[in-house]
């Protein structure tokens, strides 16, 4: 039994997220959520945590399970001494392309916060500096630092309330399921309906695509 435990806090030990990634700035986590959705806004969010802020559940968004992660939305949200959560609509994603709309939900979130941090982490590889402040961009980082786990659980759970609340609108599309992810329920969607207000055009999502006739499918 104590080898057991032994091995098990071994494990444990190994697979815990990085608490900062200096120890002399204040950090903020920065993620996204719904960049390669064909739908919808994209959300951002940015997190200051407590430097002993750890949580055995917390881990990038996509693997923590639906009631874990409103779960430690409600953790972070009590814990963290600042957080923002943003989106930029689908819209501005066709004007401006998806990247540069991340990119900029990224900075409404950053710009919002109460208190400025003095250091950036970005999940991904690249980054469109905001202001003067300094960044890293870390690869997977929403599974290796715990602020960048924090608004991946932020941005994902306030992106899926988004479009539930969308969902109501047009039903046809299932969007409490698949939250605008070009699920093969959703493409058959499309292929009947057409495009609805809510679907990126930049995308080319059909071959020719389609106008949403509205007439029946919100009944």
């Amino acid at each position: 039994m104590k080898l057991q435990q032994k091995i098990l806090s071994t494990f444990e030990r190994k697979m815990a997220l990085k608490k900062y990634y200096q120890d002399q700035l204040l950090e903020a986590g920065c993620d996204e959520a719904g960049r390669g959705c064909y739908a919808g806004p994209v959300f951002a969010a940015a997190v200051i945590l407590p430097r002993d802020f750890r949580h055995p559940l917390l881990n990038d968004s996509k693997q923590v399970k639906e009631e874990q992660r409103y779960m430690l939305r409600e953790v972070i949200e009590k814990k963290a001494i600042a957080y923002s959560v943003a989106s930029v609509c689908e819209e501005e994603i066709d004007r401006i392309n998806i990247l540069q709309a991340s990119w900029l939900a990224m900075h409404r979130a950053i710009e919002a916060l109460q208190i400025t941090p003095g250091l950036l982490l970005i999940d991904g590889n690249m980054f469109r500096p905001y202001g003067s402040l300094p960044h890293h961009c870390i690869v997977k980082g929403d599974a290796t630092y715990t602020s960048i786990a924090a608004a991946s659980i932020l941005a994902k759970t306030y992106r899926d309330d988004h479009m539930i609340r969308l969902h109501e609108q047009f039903p046809s599309y299932n969007w409490k399921q698949n939250k605008g992810y070009g699920t093969p329920e959703h493409r058959m969607a499309i292929e009947s309906h057409g495009l609805c207000s809510y679907h990126r055009r930049s995308f080319n999502i059909l071959p020719v695509q389609k106008e949403f006739c509205f007439e029946g499918l919100s009944s």
